[in-house]
């Protein structure tokens, strides 16, 4: 029998942004390189340009809109299937993109108990208010957040024309970060292996 440790964790990469000409693809592409390095992480990108979901929540208790199931059956099952989350986030006026809130309030139970890791990218704050701001609201979700980032400041800079990282040092922040968030993730997994979480 395969104990919990032994199975790769999956990761959800959820990439925030929609806006068009983003810079989101080539963040993500440098993270998922770093995850794919990895034998104990199974990346998953949902980006949510590609599964867009509706801006309408239904009202409370109320069946969902014509349309609505199908557009979540793109991203429900695959947060669910997460053991950890890594959020790719620009700032848009000192905060997150309506977007990522969208898809974060879409959900509930898919958060709870699970290690959530932030990369952020933007000008000279380098998307660190959208963290803050985040961090915020994973907590409210029970959701983990991991304390170590990688934030790109003056992020369209920070990238050669093939999307490499020429710094030895946000290479080690993206180790630490993983590992980090492995940790939390075995963790948790494994404690929820033994005992439902508790809401």
């Amino acid at each position: 029998m395969t104990s919990s440790i032994d199975r790769p964790l999956q990761v959800a990469v959820v990439v925030g942004s929609t806006r068009e000409g983003r810079f989101a693809p080539v963040v993500t592409r440098w993270l998922t390189g770093h995850l794919d390095r990895r034998d104990d992480m199974k990346a998953d990108v949902v980006d949510l340009a590609e599964t867009p979901l509706p801006t309408a929540l239904p009202a409370f208790g109320q069946p969902l809109a014509p349309g609505v199931a199908e557009a979540l059956a793109q991203v429900s099952p695959r947060l669910d299937a997460a053991d950890a989350f890594v959020f790719v986030t620009p700032e848009y006026n000192h905060s997150f993109p309506a977007s990522l809130k969208n898809a974060i309030d879409w959900h509930n139970t898919q958060w709870h108990g699970k290690p959530v890791a932030f990369v952020s990218y933007g000008g000279l704050s380098g998307g660190l208010r959208a963290v803050e701001q985040l961090r915020v609201v994973m907590a409210e979700l029970n959701a983990t957040t991991i304390r170590n980032t990688v934030s790109f400041h003056n992020a369209y800079g920070a990238f050669g024309e093939d999307g490499t990282v020429d710094d030895p040092a946000v290479d080690a922040a993206a180790e630490a970060l993983l590992d980090q968030l492995a940790w939390w993730a075995h963790a948790l997994r494994d404690a929820k292996s033994i005992r439902a979480y508790a809401v």
